[in-house]
This record gives C-alpha cells, sequence and structure tokens, in this order.
C-alpha cells in the first residue's frame, strides 16, 4: 500500500505523456466526427485526468484539460481545475478568491497561463524566472525575499503542492541559500510532516553543518514514517565511526528539552492552517476493560484535532508527547500518521 501511494504521489512523465497524447486524439476525433462529440469528449477528458493524475508538474497536462472544459462549455467543471491548479501553487488566498469573480469560460485559459508564467511547475524554470539575467543583485534578493514570505502564508497541505515547493527548496540549497532553506522547509513539513523525502533532506543538510541534535530528530522522523529506511540507525553509526580511536564523549541523542523546543515550534508552524478548537468541547469517555475512562486532557485534545481535520498539530503534540516519555501517545502517533498519509 505504501508502495502505491508514493506512486501515485510523486509524478511519473511517462504516463502521463501517454494519457495527454490520448486524450488530444480523442478531441481531434470529436472536431472531426460530431454526431459522436460527446462521447469522444468524455473519453478525452477522462485521459486527460489521468495525465494530471500521473504527472501534476507537466503544464501541458492541465492546459489540455481547460481546453477541453472550454470546448465541453463547462464552466463549473473549469472553476474546478483552476481551482486544483491553485492548490497544487499553495493555495494562495488571494488567487482562489479572484475565481468567483471574473467570467472563467472567457479568459480561463489566460488565467492559466498567466498562472504559470508567474509560478512556473518546473523548478528549473521557476529557479531562471527567479534569477532572471536582466534583474541587478538586489533586485534578484528582493525577488527571493518576496517568495520567503510567500511560502510564509501559503497553505502546503496538499501533497502535490509540498512536491512542487520541495523542488524549488531544493534550488535554494544548491545555490547556497542554507539557512532560507532550513527555515522554508520547516514550513512546508509543517503543513505535511508526512513529507520524509525533505524531512532526509533538511537532516542530511543539518548533518553537513553539524547541527547533531537536529539532524538526528529529521532522521528519527523519516524512521518513524518509513521503517524501512534506518536513517536515523545509520546516521548514529556514521557518528561511532567518527569517534572511534578519539577522546570525545559518545553522543546519546538530543536532550528530552531540546527535542520538546523542536517539536513545539513546529507545533506553532502549524497554527496559520489549523482550526481553533472549540471552547464548548465536552470530556470523552473510552472503554476499559468494559468500563468507561475519562480521557486525559492530552488525550482529549488529540481527539479534537483529530475530529476537527487538525492533523498536522496533531501530529507533532503526538510527536512531543512521546519524547517526553508519554509511551500511550504512541498508538495516537501512528493513527496520526496513517490519517495524515492517506
Amino acid at each position: 500500500m505504501d508502495d502505491s501511494r508514493s506512486l501515485l504521489q510523486h509524478p511519473r512523465r511517462n504516463l502521463g505523456n501517454r494519457y495527454r497524447s490520448t486524450a488530444l486524439k480523442f478531441a481531434k476525433l470529436a472536431v472531426a466526427d460530431p454526431s459522436r462529440a460527446g462521447e469522444n469528449l468524455a473519453w478525452a477528458e477522462q485521459n486527460a485526468r489521468q495525465a494530471i493524475l500521473y504527472d501534476f508538474t507537466d503544464e501541458r497536462n492541465w492546459h489540455t484539460l481547460v481546453e477541453l472544459k472550454e470546448l465541453n462549455n463547462d464552466e463549473a467543471g473549469l472553476h474546478a481545475v483552476l481551482e486544483d491548479v491553485f492548490s497544487v501553487l499553495g493555495r494562495d488566498p488571494e488567487q482562489v478568491d479572484q475565481l468567483a469573480t471574473i467570467d472563467l469560460m472567457s479568459v480561463g485559459k489566460e488565467l492559466l497561463h498567466a498562472a504559470f508564467v508567474n509560478d512556473p511547475l518546473d523548478p528549473e524554470e521557476w529557479w531562471a524566472t527567479l534569477q532572471s539575467s536582466d534583474r541587478n543583485t538586489t533586485a534578484q534578493k528582493e525577488t527571493l525575499e518576496a517568495f520567503a514570505q510567500r511560502c510564509r502564508r501559503l497553505d502546503f497541505r496538499d501533497h502535490r503542492a509540498n512536491i512542487v515547493f520541495g523542488r524549488r527548496l531544493e534550488r535554494l540549497k544548491e545555490h547556497g541559500h542554507l539557512d532560507l532553506f532550513v527555515e522554508l522547509a520547516k514550513h512546508l513539513l509543517a503543513h505535511r510532516p508526512a513529507n520524509h523525502e525533505l524531512w532526509m533532506e533538511l537532516g542530511r543538510l543539518q548533518e553537513r553543518r553539524n547541527e547533531i541534535d537536529e539532524a538526528w530528530i529529521c532522521y528519527d522522523h523519516v524512521q518513524r514514517l518509513r521503517p524501512q529506511t534506518p536513517a536515523r540507525d545509520l546516521f548514529l553509526a556514521r557518528l561511532k565511526t567518527s569517534m572511534d580511536g578519539e577522546t570525545k564523549t559518545p553522543w546519546s541523542g538530543p536532550t528530552v528539552e531540546h527535542r520538546q523546543s523542536f517539536l513545539a515550534s513546529m507545533e506553532a508552524l502549524t497554527e496559520r492552517v489549523s482550526v481553533p478548537l472549540s471552547p464548548d468541547a465536552k470530556p470523552q469517555r473510552k472503554e476499559n476493560n468494559g468500563t468507561q475512562v475519562e480521557l486525559s486532557s492530552d488525550e482529549q485534545r488529540l481527539t479534537d484535532l483529530i475530529e476537527q481535520g487538525d492533523l498536522q498539530k496533531a501530529f507533532f503534540t503526538s510527536r512531543r508527547l512521546v519524547a517526553t516519555g508519554e509511551d500511550w501517545a504512541e498508538d495516537w502517533m501512528e493513527k496520526i500518521q496513517n490519517l495524515l498519509e492517506q
């Protein structure tokens, strides 16, 4: 199940191209044979949606589906596609709001084109746009800071947005913007803590910077999310190897206080997309050998967060509880992790 979920979450360009090509063939058939236009357009749309499912990073797939929606005169469908595009681009409230105020059938294609011109899905093209040769150093720094400010307010809970912006952050790291990478990576992870690949990248960078406690915490997240990837154990082995033959005191992991502080800071980053807990929530009870037992305040908080869909905050809250020795929170953490991966 984990492998199939991973395949669906990551772009597969070959399948995207294949389904887009098939969609275009059915669209041509619809034009050539008006008597079967409805049937062929339906098949074209189905294949266009499959193209996006398999590769949401190829702008051509989105353009194909939008053109088909216009051919079908499907304004509601066009609205849904454009809203989905803005989810992939970080669900900027300003972009979503403008959908309700314009005639999409007239300017839908132009709106999509403008969105991708300003915000290319391809990370190399995005970086080239960011560092355009016609901008001086000061202008480039201002553009980079504008991007950082935007990341601090966008909603990255959609796994596709996490992948798109994660690849952009890799370009920041490659070009030496390491502190900014660390800061913005935490924003993405706060919104989607199940992104084990970004946890790994963050851990590797912090290991290279000799930020041992922070690297261990990142690798620990990776190993908990994907037990088949022993990132934390391999990191500890590397540390032991580097200390062999020396008089250094063996490192035994970050302190509980350090882990608590890190996880509390990640909890705080979820605030912008969190749902405020209802002050009128009544204490719940659980079954224990046939008797009703009132939930503890921490269990009640986790229950409320899950019920309100605030899985990101619930995840970091449960991780913080586990870090402080609350073994009962392990089951909660696994439950929340499964919900996030779904």
